[in-house]
């Protein structure tokens, strides 16, 4: 049994899949900020997920998908994968921040106006400009972001109107989402010659090996405590971390084979995902405007597999 070759439109399913692991990812980590606060919980996805990707990644090489060798770690690829891992560590923090002050699926929502952010960064940093279709797909997906984002009276302690600490963390997180897809972009360009599973993996060990060692590293110092929380709510960790590792392998093997920008757009599918979660597992509410905004962004995800 060997690894098969890749189709050029295997990004598609293998970014559906990423963003179903991530939304089971995210509702674990929310349970556990409960738990365990914010850092650990964070610290939770990284720690208890590089297991699973070493398992992967050895699975690539037994099953032939590294015919050169493991790639070698170069000065340029370690720059873009530590842009790429310490904006991923980042961004984790402020969306589980964002959930806490407004519910699951608005939190998600905020911090998906990445999709325009990465299109700018990966424009900058890349010089991987979209095409117009891409374009118009990321303008439609938004404005369903920014209905499903609308302000609505907000529980005491949230904000109000757009200028609250939802949208502030949720924002914030884009961003950080943004430049990470960049940066792991811009890693895998880095090993040319490689197959868009073993880079994938590949990247996922190494961000995974140096997020664990500065957040471990910084709450073994600050908030030792904070480790002893995460080892006792080792099941729900366990849950997130091979969902974060399976996810982001799902998320870089994409990234190998097309621009940031595509991927996050159509990555906007865990809006959807996370509709279902908010509904059936928090029990959250949704406004009419917000049904709205999930019909829009559902369009800007068909337009971007048209132009396939």
């Amino acid at each position: 049994m060997h690894l098969p070759a890749l189709p050029v439109w295997a990004w598609i399913p293998l970014v559906v899949w990423a963003a179903f692991a991530q939304t089971i990812r995210n509702a674990a980590q929310r349970n556990l900020t409960t738990a365990t606060g914010t850092l650990a919980a964070t610290l939770a996805r990284f720690l208890y997920g590089l297991p699973f990707a070493l398992a992967f990644l050895a699975a690539v090489v037994a099953l032939g998908g590294a015919p050169r060798g493991l790639p070698a770690v170069s000065p340029g690829y370690a720059g873009w994968l530590t842009l790429g891992a310490l904006a991923q560590l980042a961004a984790t923090a402020l969306l589980l921040m964002a959930m806490k002050e407004r519910n699951f699926i608005i939190a998600i929502t905020y911090s998906k106006t990445e999709v325009l952010q990465v299109a700018l960064f990966g424009s900058l940093f890349l010089h991987e400009v979209p095409t117009w279709l891409t374009v118009a797909a990321m303008l439609v997906a938004t404005l369903g972001v920014v209905l499903l984002s609308a302000p609505k009276t907000s529980a005491a302690g949230a904000g109000t109107g757009w200028l609250n600490r939802t949208a502030l963390f949720g924002v914030g997180s884009g961003a950080c989402f943004a430049l990470s897809a960049v940066g792991f972009r811009g890693a895998a360009l880095s090993l040319p010659g490689h197959s868009p599973w073993l880079v994938g993996v590949w990247n996922v060990v190494w961000a995974q090996a140096l997020q664990t060692l500065l957040l471990g590293g910084y709450l073994a110092l600050r908030q030792p405590e904070s480790l002893v929380a995460v080892a006792r709510a080792w099941r729900l960790s366990i849950v997130a971390g091979m969902m974060g590792a399976a996810a982001s392998i799902g998320w870089f093997t994409a990234g190998a084979m097309r621009p940031a920008a595509d991927v996050r757009t159509l990555g906007l599918i865990e809006v959807l995902f996370s509709y279902f979660i908010s509904r059936r597992v928090f029990r959250e509410p949704l406004h009419a405007s917000e049904r709205v905004g999930l019909a829009l962004v559902l369009v800007g995800l068909v337009v971007v597999c048209a132009q396939l």
